[in-house]
């Protein structure tokens, strides 16, 4: 039975019960690329997106900001041909003074507007994330 009979194909939630190790297993039967990050680290949102772009293996040319994520999870990776889904998990969020509640929910918000883009696609983007 998927880990996924509950989970939409385009979603952006927290892991709650989900455990990393499961996701990846399941990303590798659905054949899908999985994306991970562990920000636990990072304290600002440089930070937090140079963790995200060198986990997500981003081009060098990356800009650390939300335009150039959105870019990288959308229409580079729709450029570079057909894609078999997403499956992203992103670790341990920061609660800090410089990557406070406000960047966080602009982050989640690239995160589903991508997921949005996808499903337009009819491709899986599935997105669960965590806070520290």
């Amino acid at each position: 039975m998927s880990l996924f009979k509950t989970v939409p194909p385009n979603v952006v939630q927290s892991i709650r019960a989900f455990r990393v190790t499961d996701l990846q297993t399941e990303a590798a039967t659905l054949g899908q690329h999985f994306l991970y990050a562990h920000c636990a680290h990072a304290t600002t949102k440089q930070q937090v997106l140079a963790t995200i772009a060198e986990a997500f293996q981003f081009p060098k040319h990356f800009g650390k900001n939300f335009d150039a994520l959105s870019d990288c999870l959308t229409s580079l990776a729709h450029k570079a041909g057909p894609q078999p889904g997403f499956l992203v998990v992103i670790e341990q969020l920061p609660n800090t003074p410089k990557f406070d509640k406000e960047a966080r929910e602009t982050l989640l918000d690239v995160f589903r507007d991508a997921a949005d883009f996808w499903a337009d696609k009819k491709v899986a983007f599935r997105v669960f994330y965590s806070f520290q």
